[in-house]
């Protein structure tokens, strides 16, 4: 694909549904007995992949068109064992909650997904699975394809996560369902409680307390969950892309409206603002438990380089690629540290955005843990590069939106992978006045 130059980006930008809150509506619901109804579903291929999981498994789900979704739970413990191997794609967040979800039922499951999720780490979910008496059969390293065999007898399992990881704490909070007494998750830093909020919402007993070892989550397993009716906020990880490209291209103001504020996803908004962008909140309001409000961002040429805490990595871990674009665009050094996550991404993400922002004019540090941007101040960027995308939905998207404002078009090796997660990209950046092409090539 190539992206060009382009006159300023204008209108309403309507982003799909939040990918985190959809993945885990279709699984609480399968763990619900009766009918969960869901509106405004994200219906990229992770989730998806995630639905016919679920399916696989037992529950009923249905599209009925529109977004508009209906999960016929099989209760708590009432998984049944798969026919066929559970094929996730490219979705590590789908994998590692249905590998929790499962991981108490006396049952076997084979997982297994595209090459990108075949190359990263599974053992930071079986590791703390297996305190639960689960036990797991992989490829080195705990890769994927990987057989887990539930507990046929679960017990409650305390466990400290190591790094910030919201899908490690959703896995051991989703296997804590099926296992009797009380499961307890600690985080010394917090990351994105959506699993939180809507195991409540869904009537799991769960209480969260601060204290000196970090942020205790102790959930009370075995009960019934009730089934709900769900309107997903639109995502916020989605709102990024037009959001920044607004931000970069000259004369752009971009209003994306509904988007999900929940305080542990925030933090690129936060981080914008703190760059001098010119991105405000509009209608601020409550939907589902979440803070939701619509967003305008206006084209903004005097923002500065910051370093940003690294305490905040957590709450935007996935839009450091797409802030370096940004950062491209800034005066002075944004220097991004905490962030060796980034590293076990669907691909190494710094390596990643380091080598395409080089090639396009861009001059950028990297460590194992941190990444600094030279910005080049607005319209300071030369472009004209190929960049590779490693089969990464964010990468491609984020090179995409550099393409917007450079000098000379950028092209990537292949934006297939942004239907993942963001299928009507290339139709809502272009219906804004984005200059895109796929190339036959």
């Amino acid at each position: 694909m190539t992206s060009s130059k382009c006159g300023p980006l204008k209108g309403v930008a309507n982003v799909p549904g939040d990918k985190s809150i959809s993945h885990r509506s279709l699984i609480l619901g399968a763990m619900s007995v009766g009918e969960t109804r869901i509106t405004g579903l994200l219906e990229g291929q992770d989730v998806l992949d995630t639905g016919k999981a679920m399916q696989a498994f037992g529950a009923d789900v249905t599209n009925h068109g529109d977004g508009e979704w209906s999960v016929h739970g099989v209760g708590v413990g009432g998984f049944a064992e798969p026919e066929g191997v559970i094929d996730c794609g490219n979705s590590g967040t789908g994998v590692r909650l249905i590998m929790g979800t499962m991981a108490t039922s006396p049952i076997t499951a084979t997982f297994t997904g595209d090459a990108s999720l075949n190359g990263r780490p599974m053992g930071r979910i079986t590791d703390p699975l297996a305190l639960f008496g689960t036990q797991s059969y992989g490829r080195k390293g705990g890769r994927l394809p990987l057989t887990l065999v539930g507990a046929a007898d679960p017990v409650p399992a305390r466990y400290t996560v190591p790094m910030p990881s919201a899908q490690v704490k959703s896995a051991v909070l989703l296997a804590g369902l099926n296992a009797p007494g009380q499961t307890v998750v600690i985080e010394k830093e917090a990351t994105r409680d959506h699993t939180e909020r809507m195991l409540v919402g869904f009537g799991a007993e769960l209480s969260v307390e601060e204290a000196d070892e970090g942020r205790v989550i102790t959930l009370t397993g075995q009960p019934e969950l009730t089934p709900q009716t769900i309107i997903v906020p639109r995502d916020p990880s989605s709102a990024a892309f037009p959001v920044c490209a607004a931000l970069i291209v000259e004369g752009s103001d971009v209003l994306v409206p509904n988007i999900g504020l929940n305080p542990t996803r925030a933090g690129l908004f936060t981080t914008l603002r703190e760059m001098g962008a010119d991105l405000t909140y509009e209608n601020e309001r409550e939907e589902g438990g979440e803070p939701v409000a619509d967003l305008r961002a206006k084209f903004s040429p005097d923002m500065k380089g910051i370093a940003v805490p690294p305490a905040r990595a957590a709450s935007m871990i996935d839009e450091y690629p797409i802030l370096s674009i940004v950062a491209s665009f800034a005066e002075g050094k944004t220097y991004m540290a905490g962030v060796k996550e980034l590293r076990v991404k669907e691909s190494d993400r710094i390596d990643a955005m380091a080598v395409g922002l080089r090639a396009n004019g861009v001059e950028i540090d990297e460590t194992e843990d941190s990444w600094t941007v030279h910005g080049l101040g607005a319209g300071g960027v030369t472009g004209g590069g190929l960049c590779a995308t490693h089969l990464d939905h964010r990468i491609a998207m984020s090179f995409m939106c550099l393409g917007m404002a450079t000098q000379k078009p950028v092209r990537i090796d292949d934006g297939g992978a942004i239907a993942t997660s963001f299928p009507i990209f290339e139709g809502l950046m272009g219906g804004l006045g984005a200059q895109m092409r796929r190339d036959n090539r």
